[in-house]
């Protein structure tokens, strides 16, 4: 799993389509850089409302113990350090290929399919992650970063990840463990949308935590065309069959994206307010039950 951030990166832009060339490539990475986007910060009068499984339910529990994560977190002291310890966990467990989605996002279902040797996509690396964070008592989410067209691209028009909650910090942070990265400004962990404006502010206070060789240079050039609609799921519960409804973070001035690689996206809701889309999580404890997930997110 130690590859160079460039070969990782030219391996996720083969999402639905194997003729993304590497002249595409390196034309994104040298895209001009992108201002600050502007947010709303007042909330949504209507109101969105967020659902996260308490780390006791059936599922959870049984996730984390068959996969020992208690094992895993040990010795990290902080919430930032159990973050970093499971996304080193989950990269040193999956294997990158952007053609292959396993079409599902059953966190057990993707690792015994990784077991078999089998390769999968950013959004399988952010879902097992998303869960692995919840089995541990830290609230988290899929997070889609989306490229301002990638309403009309056929592929590559976006990336998957996960964003947590630091309980201890009483923030969101951004954490991609496809490539085991935590971006960094000043030495503290950010959210999406506080990286994107630290790229067009401050680029030189940034930095990543990583185990691997990625550089955060060459990381930060090749996320930076994606770091303009940011979306997750509404309803992030385990153990009981979810609904599908999606939220949407528009920077003010753009356009409701409707599809994703020309495809439509359904049951999606969009707000501008940063407030809305970044409130703090509350949990529902629930009985067990399949689980089931969204697979129209989207992503590398």
């Amino acid at each position: 799993m130690r590859k160079s951030i460039y070969t990782l990166v030219a391996s996720c832009l083969l999402t639905f389509s194997s003729s993304t060339t590497q002249a595409q490539f390196f034309a994104a990475l040298n895209e001009p850089s992108e201002p600050a986007l502007e947010f709303e910060a007042t909330p949504d009068a209507a109101g969105y409302a967020f659902q996260y499984s308490s780390p006791n339910t059936d599922y959870l529990i049984q996730f984390r113990e068959m996969y020992g994560l208690d094992e895993a977190i040990q010795g990290a002291d902080t919430d930032l350090e159990r973050v970093q310890a499971l996304s080193k966990w989950v990269h040193n467990r999956l294997e990158h290929d952007g053609r292959q989605d396993l079409q599902t996002r059953d966190a057990f279902a993707i690792l015994r399919a990784a077991m078999l040797g089998k390769s999968v996509q950013c959004v399988e690396f952010g879902a097992v992650l998303t869960t692995a964070l919840n089995a541990v008592g830290i609230p988290a989410r899929p997070l889609y970063l989306k490229a301002p067209d990638a309403d009309t691209r056929a592929s590559a028009g976006g990336h998957a990840l996960t964003e947590a909650w630091l309980p201890d910090q009483g923030k969101w942070i951004m954490v991609d463990s496809q490539f085991d990265i935590v971006p960094l400004l000043s030495g503290q962990p950010v959210n999406a949308v506080e990286l994107q404006q630290a790229l067009a502010t401050t680029p030189k206070l940034l930095s990543i935590s990583t185990s691997t060789e990625a550089t955060s240079k060459s990381y930060f050039r090749w996320l930076k065309p994606y770091l303009y609609y940011f979306d997750t799921v509404l309803d992030n519960r385990f153990g009981v069959k979810t609904a599908t409804t999606g939220l949407m973070l528009l920077p003010e001035g753009a356009k409701k994206l409707l599809s994703f690689q020309r495809r439509k996206l359904s049951g999606m809701r969009y707000t501008h307010s940063l407030t809305t889309f970044y409130a703090p999580p509350t949990t529902v404890p629930l009985p067990a039950a399949k689980a089931e997930y969204s697979t129209n997110g989207g992503g590398q």
